[in-house]
């Protein structure tokens, strides 16, 4: 089997990843702060900011392909730690697109649906960027970066994810699930929008962008635009959770370091067409309830 690198691999999504991907791949993944271990997977611990330790790593492993998901991806943490926030989000992401360059490897990077400011629904990847939190910021530069270097790699946006936890990262849903089991308040925005996806289902899509040779941005959102009130109150029923428990908040009523945009919906009908396969938020949930319980 060919040999794919993925990057933040102990991260939520990595995790994922590379459980879908090892059925075809040989997979490695990196981590800097959390050693996990995996069946079948090598994980190596790497500073993806250091460029002469990540070409080394590079030279050494020689994957037929990379995928990078390793980033500082909390809004609140980036907006209070902007320098950390470049060095993994630009600095690292354009490091190896340069690597993967020089050799001509096929190179995914992930972005996300908050390079819009939340204004409109339902963006296209033809659709102006507008970011309004540091984090967004750096993920359009980096996306900007990377066109430039590597015209040829690609720019998958991630939407709002959830699904399994790794050893060491949870998705939002674990901490839904552990107030409601503990019979507390959740309180839930009914006012922020978004097309959610299981990280199996993002995973697949990562792996059908790579397969396909897609060049440039790619949208791998949901197909069910939804708020995180109604989201809350499906996995309630599903998971047979209190949903009197769930409360109605709004954006206003909670400050946050960054701000927050209203309804970053994705129109991922781009990756429909090339074969990406969505589930409703009900089927996605279901196939999963007895694990995530």
């Amino acid at each position: 089997m060919k040999k794919l690198l993925v990057t933040g691999a102990s991260g939520f999504l990595g995790w994922n990843l590379c459980h879908v991907a090892k059925q075809n791949w040989q997979v490695s993944g990196t981590y800097f702060t959390n050693s996990v271990a995996l069946d079948d997977v090598d994980f190596y611990k790497v500073n993806l900011t250091d460029y002469t330790a990540l070409k080394q790593f590079l030279t050494t492993l020689q994957p037929d392909a990379v995928i990078h998901l390793a980033a500082a991806s909390k809004p609140n943490f980036c907006q209070t730690n902007a320098e950390i926030s470049y060095s993994i989000n630009v600095t690292a992401s354009v490091y190896l697109a340069q690597l993967c360059a020089a050799v001509n490897i096929p190179f995914v990077f992930t972005s996300t649906d908050l390079v819009f400011d939340g204004q409109d629904s339902f963006y296209k990847e033809s659709d102006s960027v507008s970011p309004i939190c540091i984090y967004g910021e750096h993920k359009v530069i980096a996306e900007q970066k990377i066109q430039e270097i590597y015209p040829v790699a690609a720019l998958c946006r991630m939407p709002l994810m959830f699904g399994l936890p790794s050893p060491v990262a949870k998705s939002f849903i674990q901490g839904f699930i552990k107030t409601l089991k503990s019979q507390q308040e959740l309180n839930l925005f009914v006012d922020e929008f978004r097309t959610p996806v299981s990280a199996t289902t993002a995973a697949q899509g990562l792996l059908l962008a790579l397969e396909k040779q897609v060049q440039g941005i790619l949208h791998l959102g949901g197909k069910e635009r939804i708020s995180r009130y109604e989201f809350g109150l499906l996995l309630a029923k599903i998971c047979h959770l209190n949903s009197d428990l769930i409360v109605q908040g709004k954006q206003q009523d909670l400050v946050m370091a960054a701000p927050r945009s209203p309804d970053t919906s994705l129109d991922s009908s781009k990756a429909w067409q090339l074969g990406y396969q969505t589930l409703s938020l009900q089927e996605e949930l279901i196939a999963m309830s007895d694990l995530i319980i």
